[in-house]
């Protein structure tokens, strides 16, 4: 049997734990054995919020370095989609006329060999030969525009790997934009995808079975992880000088600090050219497109160095400690 084959069995998912009376830092645990449909989109570099190695730092027992992300937070969006999540369920029914449940429960690849490839359906469709699968999603202002071609990369990547380890054929997407519209999406089973999508999961579950970090991706989501990965410096010098593949990163590294140097100088000055002849006006068009250039309201601040001088002892009673980060300076 060829892996395309063994992609295309339907044998159903295994229960692999209840998360009925689960705590959250028990199915946090749970997710730790396997990658989850949430997590398929970083594991294969798709997802714009999350890179692989930031993945890895929390499949490896390296999260607590990572800033918490706190459940009960309102200004996250994890918290409203999670809030909202019964709600466009029930519009999903309400407009396609499926009956969902919950399966309480993660799930897991039936093959041996892919046993680290779970999924935490959000819920199932039932009594339907069309769809099997529903994942509600919520999209706010800045997260909208994702959405404007249809499903993002990174969800279509989480709905298939659903489809892949539950061997279902299709699922629907539910996604409530801007807390106004609900708009909904079939995506069908894609054997080739998944084949792919498998092939490259299980390159980022090597790198978690063999505890080496995977390489990093340019994203900021990267820079935090070495950030906390790596937060103090020794004090040593490693000397690159004899390795030419790390001699030419910093050579291109360099070149591409010039060039953006160069253009930024060139943004400013057409910046300005504009702005100079826009004088006092708010707003000026152009023949593919418009700019505005308006005064900001004023604001109070606090005046720290005027108050330190009238009560010199203010610091001492209100100390405030800002752990310091590393900074990447370069001299050529």
């Amino acid at each position: 049997m060829n892996q395309l084959a063994e992609v295309r069995t339907n044998r159903p998912a295994l229960r692999l734990v209840s998360t009925k009376d689960l705590s959250r830092e028990e199915w946090l645990n749970v997710r730790k054995r396997g990658i989850g449909s949430s997590d398929a989109a970083t594991a294969v570099g798709l997802n714009p919020y999350q890179s692989p190695l930031e993945l890895w730092m929390i499949k490896t027992g390296r999260e607590q370095a990572l800033p918490k992300q706190e459940v009960n937070d309102e200004s996250s969006p994890m918290y409203w989609g999670s809030l909202l999540e019964p709600i466009v369920a029930a519009h999903y029914t309400k407009k396609s006329g499926n009956r969902v449940r919950k399966i309480n429960a993660v799930l897991q690849h039936p093959d041996p060999d892919k046993a680290w490839m779970l999924a935490n359906l959000d819920y199932v469709v039932v009594g339907s030969d069309d769809v099997q699968v529903l994942e509600c999603k919520t999209a706010g202002e800045f997260g909208a525009r994702l959405w404007r071609e249809g499903v993002p990369e990174y969800v279509q990547c989480q709905v298939q790997h659903q489809l892949a380890v539950t061997g279902k054929s299709a699922a629907d997407v539910c996604v409530l934009i801007c807390g106004q519209e609900i708009r909904i999406y079939r995506i069908e089973r894609d054997d080739i995808l998944i084949e792919r999508l498998i092939e490259l999961e299980r390159r980022f579950w090597s790198f978690v079975e063999s505890d080496t970090p995977p390489p990093v991706d340019g994203s900021e989501s990267s820079a935090l992880a070495l950030q906390c990965l790596f937060p103090h410096d020794s004090g040593d010098t490693l000397d690159f000088t004899a390795d030419r593949t790390m001699s030419s990163i910093f050579a291109d590294l360099v070149t591409i600090r010039n060039e953006i140097d160069s253009r930024e100088k060139i943004e400013a000055e057409l910046k300005q050219t504009i702005q100079q002849k826009m004088g006092t006006a708010s707003r000026a068009t152009f023949e593919t497109g418009t700019v505005s250039w308006k005064r900001s309201k004023d604001s109070v601040v606090l005046d720290i160095s005027a108050a330190l001088k009238e009560i010199p002892d203010l610091i001492s009673k209100y100390p405030l400690v800002r752990p310091g980060n590393r900074r990447f300076l370069i001299a050529t």
